[in-house]
């Protein structure tokens, strides 16, 4: 076991402080603006730019270009000209991807056994997806959606195409307004929550560490899953797969969650302990009712319409009374 240090557990207890007091308007447009010099140089230091993301979350109007440098898109250090020059090089960049996807697409479909399967996949979620507003309005446009989603399967070779995938995009495409910036996001995202939400890279380490955190903060809960819900835990990779996305209420609260995610406040990996906020609130039920691991993994999928504020902040107080604990090192790390 590993005492944390005084350091860690001030700022334990700092972001525990979000729960304690009402959350101050999103940061808008003025404000984002005064975060930048004359030259388009950070003015204010990264840290703070991203505790305030934390406890108050973006304006829409400004979530755009936020996100550029929550993704790496953008250089905290760049200049405003340095940023016009990236988005032009990303821009000429996923031209360049276009083209190539177009010239390699017959050998795919002669060559490449799962191409043929995964495009058809793509083909079948989108047409599933729906796509309107509560009036009627048409909200993306899936040619392009499907499109995007081709060639990340074809450009990246860590992150194969995976059910989900296609809610995630609809996502970044409705926030910005050019195709290569909803790839380009799209792409760092999944890095930057270190693949987080790639089943074959890191749904299994978060759901090991989620096992971990119920073991050390919840002993007697711990104990009923290990005995009727072995599998209920390793169940819950959907959560993780699609980054929460089917449990909020309104885009807007998927959004506030993963600008959160992006932040690496108050933590790394935060999504374990949204998970394991997530699963406290079906805990009582959960011992109550003595459920088996599918009527615990039916509690969980009815977890629906949260809203992110109230969820980000148990969360964080989850940070805050694991900061009071002496933790393995191994878990240590992963949240360090």
């Amino acid at each position: 076991m590993t005492t944390l240090s005084p350091e860690n557990s001030l700022s334990a207890r700092r972001s525990a402080s979000f729960i304690l007091v009402k959350r101050k308007p999103p940061i808008d447009k003025t404000e984002w603006d005064g975060f930048f010099d004359e030259n388009g140089y950070l003015a204010k230091s990264r840290d703070f730019i991203c505790v305030n993301i934390l406890e108050r979350g973006l304006h829409p109007l400004v979530r755009t270009e936020a996100w550029k440098f929550l993704t790496g898109y953008y250089s905290w250090q760049s200049s405003r000209d340095e940023r016009l020059t990236v988005d032009s090089t990303r821009r000429k960049n996923y031209k360049v991807l276009c083209e190539m996807y177009e010239k390699i697409q017959p050998l795919l479909e002669n060559l490449h056994r799962n191409f043929i399967e995964t495009r058809n996949n793509i083909a079948y979620d989108i047409q599933r997806l729906y796509d309107k507003d509560p009036l009627g309005n048409v909200l993306i446009d899936k040619k392009r959606l499907e499109k995007i989603l081709l060639l990340s399967y074809v450009c990246n070779t860590q992150a194969e195409y995976q059910q989900g995938f296609h809610e995630m995009v609809m996502l970044f495409q409705l926030m910005v307004e050019h195709d290569h910036e909803t790839f380009w996001l799209f792409q760092f995202f999944l890095q930057k929550t270190e693949h987080s939400c790639v089943i074959n890279i890191g749904v299994g380490k978060n759901l090991d560490m989620l096992n971990n955190l119920i073991n050390i903060l919840d002993p007697l809960f711990a104990e009923h899953l290990r005995g009727k819900g072995a599998g209920a835990v390793q169940s819950l990779f959907p959560w993780f797969c699609l980054c929460f996305q089917r449990a909020f209420k309104s885009f807007d609260d998927v959004w506030r969650l993963w600008e959160v995610l992006l932040t690496g406040k108050p933590c790394r990996n935060f999504q374990v302990l949204v998970a394991y906020s997530m699963l406290q609130m079906v805990r009582e039920q959960v011992l109550q009712e003595s459920m088996n691991g599918d009527d615990i993994l039916l509690a969980c999928n009815n977890l629906i319409d949260l809203d992110a504020d109230e969820l980000i902040s148990a969360a964080c107080m989850v940070y805050a009374e694991l900061m009071q604990n002496d933790v393995p090192q191994p878990l240590k790390d992963f949240f360090l």
